[in-house]
């Protein structure tokens, strides 16, 4: 973004952002970014051992991140390996987690 975007010129990526923002507030799901993060990809059930909830639920979370663009999952076999794909993502958690 340059210096000179501001609300008025480009409001879609400002309400983007702010949908970014959104996913993070969460504290699962933020749990789940910086986790992602510092080992680099990891799969549901290895997230529901760490966590200490219901698949179901990390599931949910995880179709949500997915839906923005926050994560990926590749599959290998029946195995779904979920990553973070967002740079901006990257970024804040690094100032979030220093």
């Amino acid at each position: 973004m340059s210096k000179s975007e501001n609300f008025l010129t480009n409001p879609k990526l400002f309400e983007e952002k702010a949908e970014l923002l959104k996913a993070l507030s969460h504290p699962v799901r933020l749990c789940i970014i910086k986790g992602l993060l510092e080992v680099g990809g990891s799969n549901v059930t290895n997230m529901y051992s760490c966590l200490n909830m219901p698949q179901s639920t990390i599931s949910q979370h995880l179709a949500k991140l997915k839906s923005l663009g926050i994560i990926v999952g590749e599959r290998n076999g029946l195995e779904i390996t979920y990553k973070v794909c967002n740079d901006d993502v990257k970024e804040i958690i690094k100032v979030l987690f220093p």
